[in-house]
């Protein structure tokens, strides 16, 4: 142990010391860490991004000693990125943290002044509308690209949809929907059997934007619903894993027809 560190050895105390000496650690870092030293906002997306899912995981499964370390982990790429910009010249984390108080104050009036607002919705409608003059957006459209690129494509898509339909740009109904999807069905085959690749590209990308509205009409979250399929889908192959297992072969060495057949039996035990 080095001398000059031995102070952030000891355990913080309270939560300005805890902040306090994770910004210290960092600035070390910065200057002795070869690899810290090297990394840029550009550099750190990728963690950033998968940290965040990490924590959502750990909520997920209600693992809250993970969700601990997670969301540390959170606050290290917060951190981060704010040591960068100081070094930058354009901000440091007090402006960070400063500017999030004033917009959750100026985000809540209801508490923070004296505008009521009794039920959720009125809170959500001030939200939204407050949001809308912080922004300043000169037309809906560009409210639309107003969504973040970053987001996951699927849950970007139903942000920009719920955002079209608060202008009146949206299906009647949800039976527009089912037809919309059986239209993008066939142009997709369609392109798939001309063989021409950016045209399956366009088609597919043009069905799940479809598979995403009719999940917003449903009332269902299609990344929700998407992961669920993808864990049944792990928890069937498993089981004919096993089942193969038992009569001493692998899957791929299964014939289409025992691996229907062990597929099956995988739905029935659900």
């Amino acid at each position: 142990m080095k001398d000059e560190y031995r102070e952030l050895y000891k355990t913080a105390e309270t939560d300005e010391e805890a902040l306090a000496r994770l910004i210290s650690i960092l600035r070390i870092l910065r200057k002795e860490c070869p690899w810290d030293r090297k990394q840029t906002h550009d550099s750190l997306t990728g963690c950033m991004l998968e940290e965040a899912y990490e924590a959502v995981d750990a909520i997920n499964e209600e693992n809250y000693d993970n969700l601990k370390e997670e969301l540390g982990d959170v606050l290290l790429q917060t951190v981060f990125h704010s040591l960068l910009a100081e070094e930058e010249g354009r901000f440091d984390m007090k402006a960070v943290i400063n500017e999030e108080c004033e917009k959750m104050i100026r985000r809540h009036p209801h508490v923070f002044s004296d505008t009521e607002a009794k039920t959720i919705d009125n809170v959500l409608e001030k939200w939204e509308n407050i949001k809308r003059q912080e922004n300043d957006w000169n037309s809906q459209s560009e409210r639309l690209r107003d969504v973040p690129k970053a987001l996951p494509a699927l849950v970007r898509g139903r942000k920009v949809q719920e955002r079209a339909s608060e202008i009146g740009f949206d299906w009647d109904d949800i039976s527009g929907v089912f037809l919309k999807i059986r239209e993008e069905t066939q142009e997709l085959r369609e392109a798939y059997e001309d063989q021409g690749r950016e045209d399956i590209v366009e088609e597919l990308g043009d069905l799940l934007f479809s598979i995403v509205n009719i999940s917003r009409f449903l009332g269902v979250d299609p990344e929700e619903s998407l992961t669920r399929a993808t864990d049944k889908f792990i928890k069937r192959v498993e089981y004919v894993e096993s089942e193969a297992g038992k009569r001493g072969v692998s899957v791929s060495e299964l014939d289409p027809e025992q691996q229907d057949i062990f597929w099956e039996m995988a739905k029935d035990r659900e």
